[in-house]
């Protein structure tokens, strides 16, 4: 399945998608938010590559909650965080620096960045 195809779903409120497991188990699962953040990336590179412009309304709103949604319902004291505190601001950052990629169309890392797993 392409990156597009996995976001779709990611997006769609399917069973094993991260902001569902978020939203329904209060649970941040690591697996789920790693297939997440990969798909993420996949389309940002390759909407840059291309030049595309065109960015699907479900896309955006994606990435949106993302950023602007997900870290207050994950920072709220009974929202359980059982990973160091800098694993969960290395992933924030990451959805911030992805979107900012999505919506510019240009990469905030140098050309050929590692990207480490989190």
């Amino acid at each position: 399945m392409d990156d597009l195809a996995v976001l779709r779903q990611e997006f769609s409120e399917c069973e094993d998608a991260f902001l569902s497991i978020v939203i329904r188990d209060h649970r941040w699962d690591e697996e789920a938010f790693s297939r997440l953040e990969r798909a993420m990336r996949g389309v940002c590179a390759t909407f840059e590559e291309s030049g595309r412009q065109d960015l699907p309304r479900w896309l955006v709103e994606g990435f949106w909650l993302c950023v602007d949604w997900l870290p207050d319902h994950t920072a709220h004291p009974r929202f359980p965080r059982p990973e160091p505190p800098t694993y969960y601001e290395a992933a924030l950052t990451r959805l911030r620096d992805l979107q900012y990629w999505l919506v510019t169309g240009a990469s905030p890392y140098v050309p050929d960045h590692v990207f480490a797993d989190l």
